[in-house]
Formats: structure tokens, sequence, C-alpha cells
């Protein structure tokens, strides 16, 4: 057996007992976080100021969250192909809690895995001025004697 092989065959076994060992709210919570980060979910995001006892901000929608220690990431699809972004600073004062809005439709029998081939042939963004595209034409022109 090759040593890639190998490696497939033991992580497909860890993978195998990690998904085996989980109960079912474990399994109900991992799908319902992975439909969420799926824009799947609509959730309520509140900030809230422990000091004063205001609620800062509302966030609704379908929304994904990544807390990053000293701020929220919320990321939100609010149209077919349009997302925002936001970016929310927490502080000693300054907390947030979600709430999911709907029910998700998720299942505690099967771990969900999210395979995207788009993903693996990247967009590319081209960005070049057409005078540094010129000017390295012309110099490329003057070393073949042109």
């Amino acid at each position: 057996m090759t040593r890639t092989a190998t490696y497939f065959t033991v992580s497909a076994m860890l993978l195998l007992v990690a998904i085996v060992a989980c109960d079912d709210a474990e399994m109900a919570s991992r799908n319902i976080s992975r439909a969420s980060d799926n824009f799947e979910v609509d959730r309520r995001i509140v900030f809230y100021n422990g000091v004063t006892g205001d609620y800062m901000l509302t966030i609704e929608g379908r929304c994904s969250i990544e807390d990053q220690t000293t701020q929220l990431e919320v990321t939100c699809q609010v149209g077919q192909q349009d997302y925002r972004k936001h970016f929310l600073g927490l502080s000693d004062n300054v907390t947030y809690f979600a709430e999911q809005l709907s029910p998700g439709d998720v299942s505690v029998f099967h771990h969900r895995i999210t395979f995207k081939p788009q993903a693996i042939v990247p967009d590319f963004d081209f960005r070049a001025s057409t005078r540094a595209l010129t000017e390295n034409e012309s110099e490329a022109m003057q070393e073949d004697g042109q």
C-alpha cells in the first residue's frame, strides 16, 4: 500500500469514528451550523451594551457568523447573488446573541458535507494599467532590436 493510500485510509477511519461518535444533538447542531453557513437559516443577531443596557444593533436575515474573539464577522445573503459583510467589535461591555428564527431542516442521522466543484477553479481578476502594458511591450521590442 502506498503512503498516500495509507494516509487516506487512516483519515477515512478517523472521520468515520468522529461521525459515529456523535449523538443526535451534536449531529443536529453541526448540520444547523453548516446550513447557516450556506445561508439557509434565518437569524437575528443582537448587539448589547452591558453597561448602558442599550441594544446597539440588530441584524436579521440569512447570515453566517464568525466569532474572531475581538470582533464578530457577519456575512448575510441579501439577494440571489448579493451579500453584505459586517464587522462588529466586541469588548468587555459589548456582547451579542444570535437567535435562530426558523426551524432548520437538518438530519440527526446523516453528517452533512457541502462540496462545490466550482470552487476548485477560482475566478481570476486581472488588473493592470494600459501604460504598464505598453511600457513593457516597448521595452521588449527594444531588447529584440526593433
